[in-house]
């Protein structure tokens, strides 16, 4: 197989090859999940030896490509099958305060995003044209069950913004300390002090002014799109397309179209799309625009930070199926850009509900303090990334 060595135990802080850069975006749904118990950090390339200080894991001898990565998507597919069950049962009217439907929404949602990375990554082992299309169908179904939770975490976080901000009450669940507080002992010194604006006594009164009303227009508009998500939701999966999907899956639980001449191949075959799952997050990484330009109100700078958490999720996912377990060196980097996503959206609700026709000026100023405190939240997200990303040399290259 071409290619060097592999990418060294984060401790070296160096990577043995130069970061590839690879445009697109990648079509998961946006949501993040769990994953399953972690194992000890490795490389995704065979050949490396303990004597250059590189942890060389790699599948067992004699193992093949499709008894690696068929038991993996039938498990993900009984996974998704559980929880539709699930789903199906705590959805009932007996179940009032749906909890248990949100669970098994969350579980369903988790083992749809597994799937479809796994198809993408490692479509040159499967029949493509069946890769593809049920990759396109749980990317859509995934997305569609995401917004309704999405909306919802947006409104709690904006809220307990709000509320710490204008000194109103304490943050119900403390969702802002965790965006600077994530990194633990790893976390930038600008971190722990980029909690937004804080405004003095004077300005902490005028934000008291239109903090009420400004938290109640958060509350309708968000609370309007959320049910709508939630309509959209149940629409999604009483559909025939739906349908169709949980057919797919529940066929894959029990056979995995592969490509053809893929049976009895070494288990080789799956280490190439993984280390290109590998090489695309620190291309990506790589290319993230630098701290001398970086602005917290550049809100055009927030796309290349999606797309290196849309690609952390692929390799996370390539990870588990080669090595039967998420890589623990990324989850600190992980978290960060998922609260970067976190506050970037928060802010961009903020800001659409300033926009409002024909609020009340002090509405528009609360609406506008919580919008840059937002923005600060996403600088502070930025700063433990680097912080926690454990390849330095990719965050350098030029």
């Amino acid at each position: 197989m071409p290619g060097g060595a592999g990418v060294r135990r984060p401790d070296h802080q160096t990577t043995t090859r130069p970061p590839v850069a690879e445009g697109g975006p990648e079509d998961g749904p946006p949501s993040a999940g769990g994953g399953p118990p972690e194992a000890e950090p490795g490389n995704l390339r065979p050949g490396c030896r303990p004597a250059d200080g590189v942890t060389g894991l790699r599948p067992a001898d004699g193992v093949t490509a499709d008894a690696v990565l068929a038991p993996y998507l039938q498990g993900q597919a009984g996974d998704f099958l559980r929880s539709l069950r699930l789903h199906r049962e705590h959805s009932a009217p007996s179940d009032a305060n749906g909890q248990g439907a949100e669970a098994a929404a969350r579980a369903l949602r988790r083992s749809a995003r597994r799937i479809s990375g796994s198809l993408h990554t490692f479509r040159t082992v499967l029949d493509p044209v069946w890769a593809d299309h049920l990759r396109t169908e749980l990317a859509w179904l995934s997305g569609t069950l995401a917004r309704e939770h999405a909306y919802a975490g947006r409104l709690t976080r904006l809220l307990d913004a709000l509320h710490q901000l204008s000194g109103a009450v304490p943050a119900a669940r403390g969702t802002k300390p965790a965006a600077t507080k994530s990194a633990g002992a790893g976390a930038s010194p600008r971190s722990g002090a980029t909690t937004g604006p804080a405004p003095d006594a004077q300005g902490r009164a005028a934000l008291g002014v239109g903090a009420a009303r400004a938290g109640a227009l958060l509350e309708r508009q968000l609370t309007l799109a959320r049910t709508r998500a939630h309509s959209a939701a149940l629409q999604a999966l009483g559909s025939s397309r739906f349908h169709a999907v949980a057919d797919a899956v529940a066929l894959l639980a029990s056979e995995v179209p592969l490509a053809p001449g893929t049976t009895g191949r070494g288990a080789e075959a799956l280490l190439e799309p993984a280390e290109h799952a590998e090489q695309r997050l620190i291309g990506a990484v790589a290319a993230l625009p630098p701290d001398a330009s970086a602005e917290p109100y550049n809100e055009a700078q927030d796309a290349p930070w999606h797309q290196a958490r849309l690609l952390l999720r692929l390799h996370r996912y390539a990870h588990e199926v080669v090595l039967g377990a998420a890589d623990p060196v990324l989850t600190g980097a992980g978290h960060a850009l998922d609260l970067h996503r976190d506050a970037a959206e928060a802010a961009a609700a903020a800001a659409a509900a300033a926009r409002t026709p024909r609020i009340a000026p002090a509405t528009a100023y609360a609406l506008g303090v919580l919008h840059a405190d937002q923005r600060h939240e996403v600088e502070a997200a930025r700063a433990v990334f680097r912080e926690t990303w454990p390849y330095a040399a990719a965050m350098t290259a030029p």
